[in-house]
């Protein structure tokens, strides 16, 4: 038998609100309350409110938590200000990725590393095993937040009716303590969506009230509740990976294009960090010759490709779809897949997605599909 999904603080408000749930990750999750291209289509134009309570939160203290930090994943936390928050990855020893990230600095010794709903105890036990021979605490902080974020070019002024902290002031990837609708939280300006927009840690206890505040508030600049479903197409749009499709275990940061996340001259009292070998190999790889490449697929029919499918050119495999939807800015189905360099320059003639023994054809796009106006 599976275990009983786990419920977040709000699960009974979007049971309220209509909300198709589904099993995300463990988790029982608002797929989408109404239309998942409406929800989409607010957020892009309007806002959008997410309850993303499933995430998961680890709290590392102590003298030598950046140091702890900075053997345990493949960035360098060191220079993480506080306020400041950064992307990152923890690695297998192979340099086999476990995980995408973000590090909050909250303190000069306390960060809270964000983890992916499903890795959530993968991380916390990789932290927790490299963790014996300096001087941190890792804690499991999953239960002590819930996580609600608005985002969408209306956000900011949607935020900014509630709180008094200096919204104008916080960069993108910074985080702030304040009150928000009474409600003290941790302010983040992150998200995953291609808009602007913020993230806020509460206290579970406090959710309701708090997202209760943001739907009144929201209200009149046409902010609606968002699930799972349009939370994927609006990541897709703008180009962003999700673990288990773009990035695996199997893949190293830079087979994911993303080699830029890892930072070998970090100073640290550790000799290196978890994978440092295993990634210089790859780096040197990825150099003399370039693994295959993650890429944009826009399709010129109808049908939909899929996670898993192959990509053909000629008659042959040249890469797999990783993720692939319909999506509402463009109008069409899109796809992000890892395809082999020679077919990976956008406009590559041939190209096409086989699609239960149709090949479709698709035009080979740079990401991000969809960048917002600054």
């Amino acid at each position: 038998m599976s275990p009983t999904p786990r419920h977040t603080a709000l699960d009974a408000l979007h049971r309220s609100l209509g909300a198709t749930m589904t099993d995300f990750a463990g988790w029982d999750m608002p797929l989408r309350y109404g239309s998942e291209r409406d929800e989409h289509n607010a957020v892009r134009t309007r806002a959008g409110l997410f309850d993303l309570s499933h995430m998961g939160e680890i709290t590392v203290t102590g003298p030598q938590a950046v140091d702890l930090l900075n053997y345990a994943l493949v960035g360098n936390i060191g220079s993480v200000g506080t306020g400041r928050a950064r992307y990152t990855m923890i690695c297998q020893a192979d340099g086999g990725i476990l995980d995408d990230l973000i590090v909050y600095r909250l303190q000069d010794q306390e960060f809270m590393v964000v983890a992916n709903a499903g890795n959530a105890q993968v991380v916390l036990d990789a932290l927790t095993e490299r963790a014996p021979g300096f001087d941190a605490q890792v804690r499991d902080d999953r239960d002590a937040y819930a996580l609600i974020a608005v985002q969408g070019p209306e956000s900011p002024g949607i935020l900014k009716s509630v709180t008094d902290a200096d919204l104008d002031g916080l960069k993108y990837y910074a985080g702030l303590p304040g009150t928000v609708a009474g409600v003290p939280a941790l302010i983040a300006r992150t998200g995953y969506t291609g808009e602007d927009g913020f993230e806020l840690f509460v206290a579970p206890e406090h959710a309701e009230k708090l997202w209760r505040a943001l739907t009144e508030a929201g209200a009149p600049a046409g902010l609606v509740p968002c699930g799972l479903s349009c939370r994927d197409t609006l990541r897709l749009e703008a180009g962003m990976p999700l673990y288990g499709h773009e990035l695996t275990t199997a893949l190293t940061p830079f087979d994911a294009g993303l080699g830029r996340v890892v930072k070998f001259d970090k100073t640290t009292h550790a000799d290196d960090f978890v994978g440092a070998e295993a990634l210089r190999a790859a780096a040197e790889r990825a150099e003399a010759a370039p693994p295959r490449k993650l890429v944009g697929l826009v399709a010129e029919g109808r049908r939909v490709p899929r996670a898993g499918m192959s990509v053909v050119a000629d008659g042959k495999v040249i890469g797999e779809v990783t993720s692939g939807a319909p999506s509402p800015t463009l109008g069409k189905p899109i796809a992000m897949a890892y395809v082999d360099a020679a077919h990976a320059a956008p406009g590559t003639p041939g190209v096409g997605v086989d699609i239960r023994g149709t090949h479709e054809p698709y035009e080979v796009v740079a990401l991000p599909f969809y960048k917002r106006q600054k």
